[in-house]
Parts: C-alpha cells; sequence; structure tokens
C-alpha cells in the first residue's frame, strides 16, 4: 500500500537527481527538533522577489490524533521541498546566506505581509479555526491571486471542520469544492502524476511494518486531491485530504525505505503544484 504510478523513467530520474543531491534533511541536519522551532515571521517586504513557502499560523479549535496544529511538518516540509524545487527546476529560491537554508516563513492571516506570500501552505486544517476578520483576510488574498494548499487531514471530522471553516471564506456557493481530474494540467506541469498518493506520517508508517497508509483506517480509504477555483478557472486552494504529503519531505533523509516508497511521489505532486501556482 502507499505505492503511487508515476511512469517507470520519471521515478528512475527522481530517484537519480534526489539520491545525486543527497538527503535534503541529511544536509541541513536538525535533528531532535521537530516542532521546536521558533517561527520565523515573514517580513514586509519580503527580503527579495524569489520563490518562497510561508506557513500559515491558525489557532487550533480541536484536537486530531498524532496532530500538532498549524506546526504539523514545519519547518522542514517547507525547507526539503524548496531545496528540491530548486534542485529539479530552475526556479530561483530565497535563501538566508548566513545559514545557507532556504527562506521559509510564518504568516498569520492578519499580518500586511500575507499579500507578499506567493505561496502559502497549511498542515492538520482538520483543526483550524478562522475569525472573521481572518476569514476576510484570507478570501482578499485568494482572490487576488494567492495560493493555499492544505495538507495532512484525515477522515470524516477533519473534513468537516475544515469545509465548515473555508466556507466562511469562500461561498461555496460561488466558490464549489471540486475534485480534480487526473488530466489536469496541475498533475504534469513537470512530472506526469497518475495517482494522488496516500502518503502516511512516518511514525504511523512503522508501527504498521510499513504495510499500512490509511491513518484513519476506513474513514480514510484513499487519497484525495480537490480544489476550489475562481471564476476565471484559476486553482486558488488545493486540498490532499487523507494524505501527508508533507511527511514525504520532511522525514526524507530518516529511513531510506520511506524515502523510496513516499518521497518521489510526493516530490513530483509537491514541484507539479508549485510550478501550477507560479504559472497561472
Amino acid at each position: 500500500m502507499g505505492r503511487s504510478h508515476l511512469p517507470r523513467a520519471a521515478v528512475a530520474c527522481l530517484l537519480a537527481l534526489l539520491v545525486t543531491g543527497g538527503f535534503a534533511y541529511a544536509q541541513i541536519g536538525g535533528g531532535g527538533e521537530f516542532g521546536n522551532i521558533p517561527p520565523i515571521f515573514a517580513p514586509d517586504p519580503l527580503p527579495d522577489r524569489d520563490f518562497v513557502v510561508c506557513r500559515l499560523m491558525y489557532n487550533q479549535v480541536r484536537r486530531e490524533q498524532a496532530g500538532g496544529g498549524w506546526r504539523t511538518d514545519y519547518p522542514y516540509g517547507e525547507i526539503n521541498l524548496s531545496i528540491r524545487f530548486s534542485e529539479l527546476t530552475r526556479t530561483r529560491v530565497s535563501s538566508n546566506e548566513q545559514s545557507r537554508r532556504p527562506n521559509h516563513f510564518v504568516v498569520r492571516l492578519t499580518d500586511a505581509a500575507l499579500f507578499q506570500c506567493p505561496f502559502t501552505m497549511a498542515s492538520d486544517v482538520g483543526t483550524i479555526g478562522l475569525s472573521p476578520e481572518e476569514a476576510a483576510k484570507l478570501r482578499a488574498y485568494l482572490l487576488k491571486g494567492g495560493f493555499l494548499w492544505v495538507d495532512d487531514f484525515w477522515g470524516t471530522p477533519a473534513w468537516e471542520q475544515w469545509t465548515s471553516e473555508i466556507a466562511k471564506v469562500l461561498d461555496p456557493r460561488d466558490y464549489p469544492i471540486v475534485d480534480v481530474p487526473l488530466s489536469d494540467p496541475v498533475f504534469h506541469s513537470q512530472f506526469s502524476v497518475q495517482e494522488v498518493p496516500q502518503i502516511t506520517n512516518i511514525g504511523f508508517w512503522r508501527r504498521s511494518g510499513g504495510l499500512e497508509t490509511r491513518e484513519r483506517f476506513e474513514d480514510s480509504p484513499f487519497a484525495e486531491f480537490k480544489a476550489i477555483r475562481d471564476a476565471d478557472g484559476r486553482i486558488m486552494v488545493v486540498m490532499t485530504h487523507n494524505t501527508d504529503v508533507a511527511d514525504s519531505w520532511e522525514r526524507e533523509g530518516e529511513d531510506p525505505e520511506f524515502f523510496l516508497q513516499f518521497s518521489p511521489y510526493g516530490y513530483a505532486l509537491g514541484i507539479n503544484v508549485l510550478l501550477h501556482a507560479m504559472t497561472h
């Protein structure tokens, strides 16, 4: 279980490039730091015009098993994705000259810097709660051309919480949540993704002996890729439900078997989404 489908040539190419580049997490170190990194808030203006991921900080109003609220997969999910994005594409990625790491910023929905962020990401959004002011700011950001990817939320209760909150932002009568078919250009920006990968967090994967990917079992039978589009059809919000794509980035250097089973598929999808967001 947990295997997605890419053409064999694409898998071989990705593996060669990823391994040649070295494990991103191993390159930057940071063992034992997970969950203990103080947030680096996005400055206004950003330090340069190169690509950067902004992590949304939100209020957590309920809890999910193994969830960490807005900190879930922070910061090594976006750090490693940014490293691979710079290696596998020609995109200029914003970096910190002193640490030699890609820049990664945290932004509140009420921060003016939100509108400087080209790409925002949030995890464990089955626990999110939005105030009226936050909902209004997120609506303005998305309708002005912003992009949000929400990931790593599992099962029915988490889905219902997320959809009730995003409905405060974008009225579902005007901006419905839709399934994205595999024929959509977002799945073919650079790599041909033929299935949405169901990726579990590494702890759950280890406890299952590497055999189970459904973190909520019967209530998370397969991964879903859904979106909200604007009036012109541009994707504003991507939702990867019943999968933890960011763990394939964050934990890529911890276990070679986990890396081989999940990371090429997670990076293929991640890079496709980034390129689509930047070019649409």
